[in-house]
């Protein structure tokens, strides 16, 4: 045995519990929730401030914490795509083998480190404590590990490291930077006509926040009484639209509490205003909303058409949708019916109304900056699941409106396969139908295109990318 004496061993430290940051936490909750239930993040993140917010404890959530939360989960949302990328060149497995709650946290650092100003160490030392919470210390070893490795650069560096060249693979490359899927970046590109510059203002316009925007409901509400809340601008086109510029609670707004008012995007307005704009022959009494839920464009409709002595009715297949819409449009000065009836299979007769509007279900993708989820949830192949209610719509839609008469086949979609696709393979079976051109019904709204439809662009118009396109029966 050695003389030496031993060298006295240091004390264990104590083990030091981890600290729960509620901002982050419900950032994670609501990126779970996102991802295990498929959920909406504009669904989801609002209830889970609310609660936060009535918490009377000693960590009490505030204004500036809501704030956070919500960059936190749309910042991270919205940038998915480049998150993983980066992620990806930090671990040493394929991320599908990565646990999807261990994947969330780290896309939250990630998100942290490469698109906020929150300063690296806090970064990952909040990011850290955060997986210790909810994923234990043994797994947020790993989170540290790979966050110190993220922390090496910034994202344009990073970007430099993961992106393939442009000319190698242009669609690839846009795809990584601007945190896309690919099919949606070629889908883009192909709808624009366009060269690199269009598409990327689009696609970075994708990853920007939308403000908020209101519509004044005609004989409800006024402009001048929402433009006197906080931060409350005009809207870019739509003379009912005012916009809160720095986000804002709109519940808040007494007269969208009291459903005289509602959110709703420009691009919304627009279509309805362009359909109410529209020439007709003869009688000008019966509207119809052939797939009205949640009801924001039958609530504007119905008071345009309320404001001539017309009427509409408001169709809606779900029953619980048809309760929105009937709750929209609530208090409309003049009178309206809401139904739940399958818009290919409608109860009215044929030749009905003198103003359709059909507003298809689709992939969304025109809705990207408001649901950024959307893009990594739709595949290529869900066009096809579409197409034949689309056209089963607007073919239904043609047959109920009377000669002389107009339908508004409406999309928040830019792809063409659900917009022109749709519109000119119902031209061809209906040939006594000609394609009217709506942009003159916009005077004052730019960039509309050749023509005759209409395609709006969140880069070009500040809203989501609508399409619309006016069909008359002649025959």
């Amino acid at each position: 045995m050695s003389d030496q004496p031993r060298r006295p061993r240091r004390p264990a430290k104590p083990y030091r519990r981890p600290k729960k940051d509620p901002v982050r936490i419900l950032a994670f909750e609501a990126l779970r929730a996102v991802d295990e239930r498929d959920a909406y993040a504009n669904l989801v993140l609002p209830p889970l401030l609310r609660k936060a917010r009535e918490n009377e404890g000693p960590e009490k959530f505030d204004a500036r914490d809501a704030a956070l939360a919500t960059e936190l989960v749309y910042g991270t949302l919205r940038r998915q795509g480049t998150y993983d990328a980066v992620i990806a060149a930090c671990v040493d497995r394929p991320l599908r083998e990565v646990d999807p709650p261990v994947l969330d946290v780290l896309s939250l650092g990630a998100h942290q480190l490469l698109g906020t100003r929150i300063p690296t160490h806090a970064a990952v030392s909040a990011t850290v404590e955060l997986a210790r919470v909810v994923l234990g210390d043994g797994r947020a070893k790993f989170v540290n590990a790979v966050l110190r490795k993220i922390a090496q650069d910034d994202l344009d560096g990073w970007l430099e490291r993961v992106a393939p060249p442009y000319d190698e693979d242009p669609e690839d490359h846009l795809a990584v930077v601007h945190s896309h899927p690919r099919w949606v970046v070629s889908a883009l590109w192909d709808s624009l006509g366009g060269g690199r510059a269009g598409v990327e203002e689009l696609l970075r316009a994708d990853n920007e926040r939308p403000e908020v925007t209101l519509v004044a409901r005609p004989g409800r509400a006024t402009p001048d009484e929402l433009l006197a809340e906080e931060a409350a601008v005009p809207g870019r086109w739509s003379p009912y639209a005012v916009r809160l510029t720095e986000g804002g609670e709109p519940g808040a707004v007494p007269a969208v509490a009291e459903g005289r008012a509602g959110v709703q995007d420009e691009g919304s307005q627009l279509v309805a205003l362009a359909l109410a704009a529209a020439p007709v022959e003869g009688p000008d009494r019966r509207w119809l909303d052939a797939c009205a839920g949640p009801g924001g464009k039958a609530a504007l409709l119905g008071a345009l058409a309320a404001e001539r002595g017309a009427v509409l009715l408001a169709s809606e297949k779900q029953p619980h949708r048809a309760g929105l819409v009937a709750k929209a449009l609530a208090g409309n000065p003049g009178p309206y019916q809401v139904v739940a009836a399958d818009g290919t299979r409608p109860p009215w007769r044929p030749g009905s109304f003198d103003r359709v509007l059909v507003d298809v279900p689709c992939t969304g993708l025109g809705a990207l900056r408001r649901r950024p989820e959307a893009r990594w949830r739709r595949r290529p192949e869900d066009l096809d699941g579409f197409a034949p209610l689309q056209r089963g719509l607007l073919r239904t839609a043609l047959e109920s409106v009377r000669v002389g008469g107009v339908v508004g086949y409406a999309t928040c979609s830019p792809h063409l396969a659900e917009t022109r696709a749709v519109v000119a393979d119902l031209l061809k079976q209906f040939p006594d139908t000609e394609l009217l051109d709506a942009r003159p019904l916009l005077p004052d709204v730019p960039d509309l295109g050749e023509g005759p439809d209409i395609q709006l662009w969140p880069h070009l118009h500040g809203t989501d990318a609508m399409y619309l396109a006016l069909l008359r029966r002649t025959a």
